[in-house]
């Protein structure tokens, strides 16, 4: 066996640890949701009910998925478009002095602590966002649906804005990498042709990175879905049916918050354990999802 034989056998054993280890991640997950499923059935996720009590326990994950979904929805919603604006200017339109200083900036949010940003979402976004933003929704549009909640600043809005603000630094970096990596020779190409800056953003620059773009958004969302502490200290907190998304101004869960609001006081000798192992379960299957999205994308894109 020579030397690149044997290089190729070490990289795909390497290699093949990361499948390994989501394997038995997914094995392990589904063996301690079994006995909640095989007590509940569908109505584990279906059911709104959340009752840890020994004895009266009923356990529907159903609001924290709706929880997750919603609060990831308003983080990409209001965090792409941030993102990708940051990415064009400084990759368009600032100098290089001024390009390195925000890049920098930017970059260093992605090191801050998602508790730290939790407590600043408490303190300081919390009102902020209930004063000039909810209580003026509720005011004017309270009649809708979507803002007919009294507003308190802990609630789906909160939770999807501090997830804006976590995912910009991740979004924005790696927008602004792809679209550095666009050819000279194809914005050169739109001036010879009378073309002016905005159709080599449009033309050129965002069409020749779209592969790129749509995965640095899929990474946001992933960031978003799997974010526990922020979250946690900022959507509300509350269980069982008051925890549907009945409009963006009530309290909630999201399925990473609940696992960490209740693991630790989760009575070993019930089911509460293995209800949330099965919120993970989902959260795991959710990742999945996104990460095969994103392949199935980039293929077409490709073709």
């Amino acid at each position: 066996m020579n030397e690149d034989e044997i290089f190729h056998l070490f990289s795909l054993a390497v290699a093949s640890i990361s499948l390994l280890l989501l394997a038995l991640i997914f094995v392990v997950l589904v063996q301690y949701t079994f006995p909640v499923i095989n007590k509940m059935g569908i109505n584990y996720f279906i059911s709104t009910s959340w009752n840890p009590v020994f004895g009266k326990e009923e356990y529907g994950i159903l609001p924290y998925f709706l929880g997750t979904v919603l609060t990831s929805f308003i983080a990409i919603l209001v965090g792409v478009p941030v993102s990708f604006g940051i990415a064009l200017f400084l990759t368009e339109y600032s100098n290089k002095t001024l390009k390195n200083y925000l890049g920098t900036m930017i970059s260093l949010l992605a090191a801050i602590p998602s508790v730290i940003y939790g407590l600043w979402g408490f303190f300081i976004f919390r009102n902020f966002i209930l004063e000039y933003i909810e209580r003026p929704l509720y005011h004017y549009f309270g009649g809708l649906s979507i803002f007919s909640t009294t507003p308190t600043g802990l609630d789906f809005l909160n939770g999807g804005l501090i997830l804006a603000i976590m995912i910009i630094p991740i979004v924005s970096s790696i927008t602004t990498e792809v679209l550095e990596q666009v050819p000279t020779e194809i914005k050169e190409g739109i001036y010879a042709i009378g073309g002016s800056r905005y159709d080599v953003v449009v033309h050129g620059s965002i069409r020749y990175s779209k592969n790129g773009i749509i995965g640095a958004i899929l990474l946001g969302l992933g960031r978003a879905i799997g974010e526990t502490m922020a979250v946690s200290m900022v959507i509300g907190n509350a269980t069982g049916e008051n925890a549907l998304p009945k409009s963006l101004f009530s309290a909630g869960q999201t399925l990473s918050s609940l696992i960490a609001n209740e693991f630790n006081e989760a009575n070993p000798t019930s089911l509460h354990p293995n209800a949330l192992i099965g919120a993970g379960l989902v959260l795991l299957i959710m990742a999945v999802i996104v990460n095969l999205s994103a392949r199935m994308i980039v293929s077409k894109y490709k073709r």
